[in-house]
């Protein structure tokens, strides 16, 4: 239950700091800043392209990082879906460029940090930064970051030059974020995974132990 509460609590803090992105004009890395420029580009709704933009990294997912990590990221994709999506019911309001930029950056760092400590991820590069942290001790903020400096440089020319280099901001404060709680993201997972192999087996864990 608890860690149910963490992860739509980092989805509430995620949506969060894509609403004020969006309200600045500006986009972010991953499935998220390519959805939003989508939705730029096409004037359609954030939320339905963010959700199907999402599908193939799921394939992925299952394969290398599980299905119980899996679901706990289709989850995590689908309240942010929603979440966003209720951004159409706010009162219409602008932000300045570098407060989107930084304040945005930011909270969705936060968010992001918290899903990833809770066996969650919000899709695309998410998934591939924790499996390459996983396999190869990779940082995950520096692999979520150019990842998502590709997304932005890809979507210059529908933001504009300007944007699109507050935008690379964003996401620099992002990885910042997330590379300052690498340690605890990797040790937290590390725990689970001990968790979940002993409640498999008991029997086996416990002949371990040296009488």
């Amino acid at each position: 239950m608890r860690k149910s509460i963490n992860i739509f609590l980092g989805c509430l803090v995620t949506s969060i700091g894509v609403i004020l992105l969006k309200h600045a004009n500006i986009v972010t890395g991953g499935t998220a800043g390519l959805s939003l420029s989508v939705a730029y580009l096409f004037n359609l709704p954030f939320a339905v392209i963010f959700f199907l933009v999402n599908i193939p990294f799921y394939i992925f997912s299952v394969f290398r990082m599980g299905w119980k990590f899996t679901l706990n990221t289709v989850v995590s994709v689908s309240i942010l879906t929603l979440l966003t999506g209720m951004d159409q019911w706010l009162p219409h309001f602008s932000l300045p460029i570098w407060i989107g930029a930084m304040l945005g950056g930011l909270i969705i760092g936060i968010g992001v940090t918290i899903l990833f400590m809770n066996g969650a991820s919000l899709g695309g590069a998410n998934i591939l930064a924790l499996y390459l942290q996983k396999r190869f001790q990779f940082n995950p903020g520096k692999i979520n970051f150019l990842f998502d400096a590709i997304v932005v440089l890809s979507s210059i020319y529908v933001v504009g030059l300007l944007r699109g280099l507050f935008s690379i901001l964003s996401i620099a404060v992002t990885a910042q974020v997330i590379s300052y709680y690498k340690n605890d993201i990797a040790n937290r997972n590390k725990a689970a995974e001990r968790k979940e192999t002993f409640s498999i087996h008991p029997a086996k864990s416990h002949a371990a132990v040296p009488r």
